[in-house]
């Protein structure tokens, strides 16, 4: 298929500046320009605010985004190799691409580019869960996040009570956001073919959590609860409240029950109790 662009094909852009993708860096590129266009398209309108793109490789869904109409695009490459062929598209499309150069983990995504500002990533596999963790801690700075995944990890993002993919990132992801799972990307998709398939996923923050809790004490009722996953909540909490099940009793939450078969607003309601008051609080 034919570039929908002047620049060169993106395999040759490859080939011209050695751009083998890195084990190390969780690189898998993404060539296929139809999909590159339906995850653009899926990201809404772009023609407002800015867009950020983490880890874009030779620029492949870079300039879907670019043709698909966004007025801005912020990219952070931590592979400096990388660097040339952004470039190229940057003089391509004067004043709408800004390429960064560093470390998505040590970059404050929040403050980038004016608002409304959507991240739009083929997350680099090895850094992609602890990214979303840091998104999703700020995320009222974002309008939406269109991600790539594994196909497993959207599972889980996605997962509901009962179900086995159901778990702390379940918990955590769905009391800051609504997210939405869109579509499965095959592993020949990509240079080189990964050996899983990939997920794309849309997450829709929210204004405000679903349901009132400090972060600190939700992560210290789901790391305990799911920490001990098959055995039942009376005893996986005891660490945490020395009377667990008279708490649990007082939550109307069954003491037999095990991790996975409370709701987000159960878990909320434990860690408002393990702050030492019953009364509703705001995230703090």
């Amino acid at each position: 298929m034919s570039e929908p662009d002047a620049l060169p094909p993106l395999r040759d852009v490859i080939a011209k500046y050695d751009l083998a993708a890195k084990k190390s860096l969780g690189q898998n590129f993404l060539l296929d320009l139809n999909l590159t266009g339906r995850i653009a398209r899926a990201a809404g309108d772009l023609t407002t605010g800015s867009v950020i793109e983490i880890g874009p490789g030779p620029g492949g869904l870079t300039r879907a985004l670019l043709l698909h109409g966004a007025k801005e695009v912020i990219v952070v490459e931590r592979d400096d190799r990388c660097l040339a062929a952004l470039e190229e598209i940057a003089r391509a499309y004067p004043r709408r691409l800004r390429i960064i150069a560093g470390d998505a983990l040590a970059t404050d995504v929040a403050k980038l580019g004016p608002s409304p500002r959507r991240i739009v990533a083929n997350l680099p596999y090895n850094i992609a869960t602890p990214l979303l963790i840091g998104w999703l801690t700020q995320a009222t700075a974002f309008q939406s996040m269109t991600l790539m995944f594994q196909k497993e990890v959207v599972e889980r993002l996605v997962a509901k009570p009962r179900t086995k993919d159901y778990g702390r990132l379940s918990v955590l992801t769905q009391w800051l956001s609504e997210p939405r799972r869109l579509f499965d990307v095959p592993p020949r998709a990509f240079t080189p073919p990964p050996k899983v398939t990939s997920s794309i996923v849309q997450i829709m923050p929210r204004p405000s959590p679903a349901y009132p809790a400090r972060l600190a004490d939700l992560e210290r009722v789901t790391q305990a609860a799911f920490g001990q996953r098959r055995k039942m909540l009376r005893q996986s909490l005891r660490s945490l409240f020395g009377e667990a099940e008279a708490v649990l009793t007082e939550l109307s939450i069954p003491p037999t029950a095990r991790a996975e078969e409370l709701t987000v607003e159960q878990f909320c309601a434990l860690a408002r109790r393990l702050e030492g008051g019953v009364r509703d609080r705001r995230p703090g």
